[in-house]
């Protein structure tokens, strides 16, 4: 049997985390309203890690893992899932799932400036007028009278921009980091770590926990679903794309996420967005495409060497 292209794998990647990454902010809503966030997202990462560490294994795929790679898949696991994801599930019980995934459509903004900042790459005309613009869309959703008046939304839009920055930050880290080559075993090594971490901190704050057969079917539904197609499929296509495409390429799926995370929660949830939400989404989306959409200044080696 023929092996795909990496361009087949590409695609089909990009496919992953366009589509199921937005149905997550809805799968997560589904699951923190009986669920404590953070043993849901122990529970979620522990149970994928088994899964994808055993199809590595029937696979054939070598799990061996430097201490060097040991130690950059905890700190860009602590980045992605524990902080990045599990922090970010906890302030989906204060804001919808639309909402909340407009808020992390500032990725590709944030990861702008830390390349700026820890790469010295400079800013183009396009990514100053979307930095500009996303700025502006930022401004216009949290400025809302109804949020600025309830401190539980806005202590949930907070952390949600600390989540988004600490990804950004992960994102741009393990694309040049050492962590073990292939993807399905360091996709497997961050959510054990992961698991682990979120356990531990879970158990700790004191957070009740439940057998999944206590569980409503809802919520078992909706975690079988973030484990299988969340964790195990879209988590490994992110980091794929990592290290096959540049960064900004994959900070797009900020502007396709909450467009399928917005008509999920409303078809499903019956969330409602203001007008100014609507308004803030269409400028910060705007902004988000002029900053993925400028063209890559290569530098001269790589002119030299003929790289597209």
């Amino acid at each position: 049997m023929q092996k795909p292209s990496t361009k087949t794998l590409i695609i089909i990647a990009f496919i992953g985390i366009y589509v199921i990454w937005g149905s997550t902010y809805l799968l997560n809503k589904i699951s923190v309203t009986e669920l404590p966030p953070l043993f849901l997202a122990a529970i979620r990462f522990s149970i994928a890690s088994v899964l994808i560490f055993a199809i590595a294994k029937a696979l054939k795929y070598n799990l061996y893992i430097t201490k060097k790679q040991l130690l950059n898949s905890t700190l860009v696991g602590f980045l992605f899932l524990v902080y990045g994801n599990g922090v970010f599930v906890w302030a989906l019980k204060y804001i919808d799932s639309g909402f909340g995934a407009l808020l992390a459509s500032t990725q590709p903004l944030f990861v702008l400036l830390l390349m700026r900042l820890m790469d010295n790459k400079k800013m183009q005309p396009k990514s100053l007028i979307g930095v500009a613009l996303g700025i502006i869309g930022m401004y216009l959703l949290i400025s809302q009278q109804e949020l600025v008046t309830n401190e539980e939304t806005l202590l949930g839009i907070f952390m949600i921009f600390t989540c988004v920055l600490g990804w950004s930050y992960g994102s741009v880290y393990v694309a040049k980091a050492d962590v073990p080559k292939n993807y399905l075993v360091s996709t497997g090594y961050q959510m054990a770590i992961a698991g682990i971490l979120l356990a531990v901190v879970s158990l700790s704050l004191g957070e009740e926990w439940s057998s999944p057969l206590t569980w409503s079917p809802r919520v078992q539904l909706a975690m079988l679903a973030l484990i299988t197609f969340g964790s195990i499929g879209a988590f490994t296509a992110f980091n794929y794309l990592l290290k096959q495409v540049s960064t900004e390429k994959v900070a797009t799926s900020a502007y396709v996420n909450p467009i399928v995370a917005m008509i999920l929660g409303w078809y499903v949830l019956d969330e409602k967005l203001s007008t100014q939400s609507i308004i803030a989404a269409i400028v910060l989306l705007t902004g988000v495409y002029f900053i993925t959409s400028r063209k890559r200044v290569l530098p001269k080696e790589e002119i030299s060497k003929g790289k597209p």
